[in-house]
């Protein structure tokens, strides 16, 4: 009889093996492995040490290697598999429908960083492409003052992100809304989150199975990657209050950023992948001129 741990470890060379790619919620094949067994086996997903030299049956090790098949087989991301993933240590429903989150903006907000910018008037805040709402719930769990519009073009993300809005009873404070980036958002809004599709034609090219699992409408950002944030700059002021500002995820995109935008005031915020991931920009810098478009 098999061990937890046992399937962990054995569950992570296969894994490895099949050269599956991560960056799900998990960064390694040991990680990936401890999340699929754990959850098959319906034990608590932290608390691995505990229970790491418990038995498991003939049957249950049967589900667990039908599981990692499965992962294996269909290159699918675990989340969607688990119909679960977490930002900030906070479960969200997720499935095919929408983009398995991962926005580093979550940290931002958890660790203050972005508070220097926001105050009383901070009061109307909007979470643009929401994909499955993560974000709009922890900037409705982070500011317990604010009203949140969270929108997407694609209806069926919205239709997730409406389980993850009732799940952690915010339906009085987030409002979804079906919009064609800020078309039918008129504002005005005191804090911008965006997490947009940046990701350059050429890397959409060479992106591994488990990301093009995804709809490639939350990925995808034409030529440079940049298609959406012009769009997003050019309409943004219109939209904010005059404190504003707009925090912007941008992933490995600042190159192609910094010359679609060369004259564009920002500021760059660190996360726990560096400090070209995430920018902030006030209402007065887009203002002030996007520079080349």
């Amino acid at each position: 009889m098999s061990t937890v741990i046992e399937l962990i470890e054995a569950g992570a060379k296969r894994l490895e093996d099949a050269r599956v790619a991560f960056g799900h919620g998990t960064a390694n094949a040991f990680d990936e492995a401890a999340w699929l067994v754990l959850w098959r086996l319906q034990l608590p997903l932290d608390g691995i040490d505990a229970v790491a030299d418990t038995p498991v049956s003939q049957a249950d090790a049967g589900k667990v290697a039908a599981l990692l098949d499965e992962r294996i087989a269909t290159r699918k991301p675990a989340a969607y598999l688990t119909k679960e993933a977490w930002l900030q240590g906070v479960p969200f429903y997720v499935d095919e429908r929408a983009i398995v989150p991962r926005s580093f903006i979550a940290e931002l907000m958890a660790d203050g960083s972005i508070d220097y910018w926001l105050g009383e008037h901070t009061q109307r805040v909007l979470d643009l492409c929401t994909g499955n709402g993560s974000l709009a719930v922890l900037a409705a769990m982070t500011y317990p003052e604010i009203t949140v519009d969270a929108a997407d073009l694609s209806v069926e993300a919205l239709e997730v992100a409406a389980i993850n809005v009732t799940r952690h009873q915010l339906d009085g404070r987030i409002k979804l809304v079906e919009s064609d980036g800020l078309a039918s958002l008129p504002g005005p809004y005191d804090l911008v989150l965006c997490n947009p599709p940046y990701v350059n034609s050429e890397s959409m090219a060479a992106l591994p199975a488990e990301y093009r699992a995804e709809p490639e409408l939350a990925l995808a950002g034409g030529d440079d990657g940049m298609d959406f944030v012009r769009r997003l700059f050019a309409d943004a002021p219109s939209r904010m209050s005059e404190e504003a500002v707009l925090v912007l995820e941008i992933g490995n995109e600042r190159d192609y950023f910094e010359a679609a935008f060369p004259q564009l005031e920002v500021v760059w915020l660190e996360t726990s992948a560096g400090e070209d991931q995430v920018l902030l920009v006030t209402r007065a810098a887009l203002l002030a001129g996007a520079g080349a478009r």
